[in-house]
């Protein structure tokens, strides 16, 4: 019995290791039909002794699998996004700024392609494959491991001598050449071609049948290590480990010492990427020392150590055919674009966003023009001028619409505000589904069973007027509409029982109150603890919060005087809605740090350098990312900067050590 164990162990190191040569190294050392006949063998051996089953054996990468629903996994490290820069001037910019929180003048950093596909986040235990989620909303995304299995160029089992548990994040991406065969296959068989590689890279992860995605060439290139181990010390120096681990990290990454180089890296690649086997839209740039990356950490939304340069987006001409407006949930009026069809970077485009009549004034933008379109980001449409040689001679200007498109209420604009606003808050239809549909989403009340299309249905059918409605809903209310089963029913209904679990911060995001978003949202609910509280505040006491402005207080204000906004909340209530700050996570918090502002620098023991900005928060303190006149206190641990440490010393701020932090709160 060992020596069969022996035997099908010995096969599976002997196709991996064939496997990473062919689809990593790209350095074939075995032909097809020896690498097929090697794994009919172990399949057949496998079959026979079925005690032996491992699920990251190279038999497993066939597909087969059925997931007809793909579980959704909160991630234990979030997915931050990236911000973008389209000049040298902002990578310069970036540079001053992360330079003044680090108190250094001298920084390493890489230079990295950005590849365009479906970003992924890998999980390995103890060496072996756990889990591939996709990057979701960056909290939460869908679990894919059956689909991503079948990727050959992800290792199912590495050495243990890289790391013991982390998560390793890339690309999942569609080579061209791959991509171009695809449709030629569709084109036979007289299918419609695939838009763009992204979108079917993306979309052939969300299919049911994963011996249907092992059939397509798909390949996953890698970025980034995340782990708590403190192996190595730099991002480049943890890369080049994972390529020897068997991961498929991409050569082009490159190690430099000054922003200059980074340029000369823009510039060479803004040429030459068009000659690579993938799609690229840019590069990244990312400070490599990992503890420099803790310290800068992050904004609510991005990596402070990190950023995106784009490269120039494709521009395009069309004509515009007509000018529409749509209604946000907030009542906000966008112009919309509607175009003649026309292919721009990989997708068909109709429709592109006017922004607001500020912009169609600016650009003297008229239906009937031929316009010239990009997209922001290579991913939303925009006009960006008129090719006003071609213009109609009996074009006549733009008149802005005066009324809501929707309920024809006359519309408003406030001074200073950019944009036009419907006042029928309550009354007009885009705005009382995209309320509820703010309410329900992932980052809000996230209510499973229920989504955008189903409350507008909701609303039409007369079952809802406002989100306190979807409390009161029935089984028996549901079933009746259009493409509703029982089961589908039962389970909005349950995705709405269990959303009266949400904590507080989130059910005040959900509420929608106009400019109080997710981190506005936390820190109001953090200082007031309740609704109620928040609700009774005056301008002042709102002003005097952290970063809450006079613009976020009137708005908060108007909220709060709404006769029909009182009654929604008292109805949340009755439903047990969490509307404060619950015990438990009450817990922790205190007052010692009341008014002071802390910076953390260096390196910690016994505590994270996140575990020591919560406490600040915990305890009333702000966390700042450089030192300034108004800093109370360092907390340094190992290695702070010494341009940090001067500016401490000039300026007379305290240094407290780790240990003096923790005596401090205790």
């Amino acid at each position: 019995m060992e020596t069969i164990r022996q035997k099908i162990q010995s096969l599976r190191n002997e196709l991996n290791e064939h496997n990473y040569n062919y689809y990593v190294l790209d350095n074939a050392t075995i032909s097809d039909f020896e690498f097929d006949t090697k794994l009919k063998e172990l399949e057949k051996l496998e079959n026979e002794n079925p005690q032996f089953f491992d699920p990251n054996s190279p038999t497993q990468r066939v597909g087969g699998a059925i997931t007809k629903n793909f579980e959704t996994v909160t991630h234990k490290n979030r997915m931050y996004s990236l911000d973008n820069s389209y000049s040298k001037e902002d990578l310069l910019n970036w540079e001053k700024r992360i330079k003044k929180i680090l108190g250094t003048e001298t920084l390493q950093y890489t230079c990295e392609l950005k590849f365009d596909g479906a970003s992924i986040n890998l999980t390995y235990e103890k060496g072996q494959f756990v889990k591939a989620v996709t990057r979701g909303d960056g909290f939460q995304g869908d679990n894919v491991s059956n689909n991503v299995k079948t990727i050959r160029s992800i290792p199912l089992s590495i050495a243990s001598n890289f790391l013991n548990d982390f998560e390793i994040r890339g690309e999942i991406i569609l080579p061209l050449d791959g991509f171009f065969k695809m449709n030629e296959e569709r084109v036979a068989n007289g299918e419609e071609e695939y838009r763009n590689p992204r979108n079917t890279a993306s979309g052939s992860l969300k299919l049911q049948d994963s011996s249907e995605v092992a059939k397509r060439p798909l390949d996953c290139l890698l970025y980034q290590v995340v782990t708590s181990e403190r192996k190595y010390k730099t991002h480049f120096e943890s890369l080049e480990n994972a390529r020897k681990a068997g991961f498929k990290v991409p050569k082009t990454i490159q190690l430099v010492n000054t922003i200059e180089e980074v340029f000369e890296f823009v510039n060479y690649w803004d040429i030459k990427r068009h000659d690579l086997p993938y799609e690229t839209d840019g590069i990244v740039v990312k400070v490599n020392n990992l503890e420099h990356q803790e310290e800068l950490g992050y904004t609510s939304k991005a990596p402070r150590w990190a950023i995106a340069y784009k490269f120039r987006a494709e521009q395009v001409s069309t004509i515009l055919n007509e000018i529409t407006y749509q209604v946000g949930r907030t009542g906000a009026i966008t112009p919309v674009a509607n175009l003649e069809p026309i292919q721009l970077a990989g997708t068909i485009v109709k429709r592109a966003s006017l922004h607001n009549a500020d912009q169609i004034e600016k650009l003297d933008i008229r239906v009937g023009d031929t316009v010239y379109v990009e997209k922001g980001g290579e991913i939303i449409p925009k006009i960006i001028g008129v090719d006003f040689n071609k213009r109609h001679v009996n074009s006549t200007k733009t008149k802005y619409a005066t009324h809501c498109p929707e309920c024809n209420t006359e519309l408003v604009r406030t001074d200073g505000d950019a944009k036009h606003y419907c006042p029928n808050e309550y009354g007009c239809p885009p705005q009382i589904t995209g309320r509820i549909q703010h309410y329900i989403s992932r980052k809000a009340m996230d209510i499973e069973g229920l989504g955008g299309e189903t409350v507008d249905l909701l609303r039409k059918e007369g079952l809802i007027e406002n989100y306190a409605d979807l409390y009161d809903l029935k089984v028996e209310q549901i079933i009746p509409l259009e493409r509703m089963a029982e089961k589908s029913a039962q389970n909005m209904i349950n995705g709405i029982e269990k959303s009266k679990e949400i904590p507080f911060e989130k059910v005040l995001f959900a509420l929608g109150i106009r400019f109080v978003g997710e981190t506005v949202a936390k820190k109001l609910a953090k200082h007031f603890k309740s609704i109620d509280n928040l609700m009774s505040a005056s301008f002042e006491e709102l002003i005097n919060v952290d970063e809450i402005g006079d613009k976020i207080a009137e708005s908060i204000i108007d909220f709060s005087n709404n006769l029909g906004n009182i009654q929604l909340i008292n109805r949340l209530k009755s439903y047990g809605v969490q509307l404060e700050v619950s015990e438990k996570s009450l817990e922790n918090l205190t007052n010692k740090l009341q008014g002071k502002v802390f910076v953390v620098s260096g390196v910690f023991h016994q505590m994270s350098r996140n575990e020591l900005k919560k406490a600040i928060e915990d305890n009333a303190g702000k966390v700042s990312s450089s030192i300034s006149k108004k800093t109370n206190y360092i907390v340094a641990g190992d290695n702070m900067g010494p341009s940090k440490l001067q500016k401490a010393q000039d300026l007379g701020v305290p240094i407290i050590s780790e240990q003096d932090f923790i005596d401090m709160i205790n």
